[in-house]
């Protein structure tokens, strides 16, 4: 091996099977989490008439439906094995995501409606499979030794993909409208939303390269056929104490991707472009702070890297309350993305390496749906609370919630997770 830096020594060491899983990863940035769908879809709904509400609506459905579908996707990779569960799960999803933009085959109306409700949630359903089932696959690819820059190579790519997506997506309608010029405004966002779709289909491509457990010398995938434990459907007391824990963490990357934006809008009027470019800023600070995980945890170790970046997203949301105004409000928007960047893979690795290989996927699953469930939760009811409190005291009591997740994960015990 080489004897330069040890992200070259571990890169060295990746498997062909994480490299394959790390392509899917960022096709998934650049196109749905984050990328050109995320970017485009609300303005395709605005541009086929449809009001905030329910904009609103079909979101918060669409997050609840992948936040209720990760106990169930964990369940079905126990019966199909994590690698065809992936590609089911990805395979499915692309449909859903491609008969979105078919609504306009459907006069306007309540049937339209339906039509965009069901497809849109059918995707982010169907993802949950392929959010689930990653953590553990790339897991068990990889040994103890290159870990950690795995997870943490994984954790940085979504935002850089995510990143360039959002590029691609501003341009696509421009480039659509000019190409195959209809009078429809909605048409060059059809055609953009159809071309992510189809896009999506590379990261298909990648997982059905993938050979999972037939050519992994070191622990293989969970294998299909043998039907799922009690293990790892039921979640034990410390689990479920466990996944509490995660979703107040969760609440406080909720409500700063959520309401940040709107707050920076309404209270400061800060263009839309100096937004742009904040979102930018905190996207690549943070893929490059998860690069920074595993010099950390090798000095502190995972969990409490993870507590302890937690009470830092926590006084960083903080500080919106105590110290108002545009700079300082920008400063922990950044903040609380390059600390969620760094706990990330730092959590998921420590779960990964605390239970055995029936139980990582329980775990994948209970992380992937309290973080779904968080957001969700914070983008239903954080209106409501922002009527009352006001940004400033919204935003404290979000602080609160992360830091009782800190003390709570931090009282978890390792032997409580298997």
């Amino acid at each position: 091996m080489t004897s330069g830096s040890p992200w070259l020594t571990a890169l060295a060491l990746f498997s062909r099977d994480a490299w394959l899983v790390l392509g899917s990863a960022f096709v998934m940035g650049f196109t749905i989490f984050g990328g050109i769908y995320s970017l485009l879809f609300n303005l395709y709904l605005l541009r086929l008439g449809y009001d905030l509400g329910f904009i609103g609506l079909i979101n918060a459905a669409a997050l609840l439906g992948w936040a209720v579908a990760c106990l169930p996707a964990g369940t079905v990779g126990g019966w199909l094995g994590n690698r065809l569960a992936m590609v089911l799960g990805l395979g499915l999803a692309l449909v859903g995501y491609l008969l979105v933009p078919f609504c306009e085959l459907i006069p306007p109306g309540l049937g339209r409606s339906a039509w965009l409700l069901v497809a849109y949630l059918a995707g982010n359903v169907f993802i949950a499979l392929y959010d689930v089932n990653s953590q553990p696959f790339l897991a068990q690819a990889s040994s103890p030794v290159e870990r950690d820059h795995l997870f943490a190579t994984q954790a940085a790519l979504w935002p850089v993909a995510a990143f360039l997506g959002s590029l691609a997506g501003g341009v696509l309608p421009g480039i659509f409208g000019a190409l195959l010029p209809t009078g429809s405004p909605s048409a060059p966002y059809r055609y953009s939303l159809i071309l992510c779709a189809f896009l999506l289909g590379f990261g298909v491509w990648a997982l059905l390269a993938t050979r999972g457990g037939q050519t992994s010398p070191r622990e293989g995938q969970t294998p299909p056929g043998e039907g799922p434990t009690p293990a790892t459907i039921f979640p034990s007391l410390g689990i479920v104490f466990l996944g509490i824990a995660l979703f107040l963490q969760g609440t406080g990357e909720g409500a700063v991707r959520t309401f940040f934006n709107v707050y920076l809008d309404t209270t400061f009027r800060v263009p839309t472009e100096v937004l742009g470019l904040l979102a930018a800023s905190g996207n690549l600070l943070g893929a490059a702070a998860a690069l920074l995980m595993p010099v950390i945890s090798r000095r502190t170790g995972h969990k409490r890297l993870f507590v302890f970046g937690t009470l830092g997203i926590s006084a960083a949301l903080a500080s919106l309350f105590f110290l108002p105004g545009m700079l300082a409000a920008s400063v922990g928007f950044i903040l609380v993305l390059v600390l969620v960047s760094i706990t990330r893979p730092a959590v998921l690795v420590y779960l990964m390496e605390s239970a055995t290989q029936r139980v990582q996927t329980l775990l994948s699953s209970v992380y992937t749906m309290a973080m779904g469930l968080s957001w969700s939760a914070v983008a239903l009811f954080g209106g409501f609370a922002l009527a009352t409190l006001g940004y400033p005291g919204f935003f404290l009591v979000c602080a609160v919630l992360v830091a009782v997740s800190a003390v709570a994960f931090g009282a978890q015990r390792r032997e409580q997770l298997d």
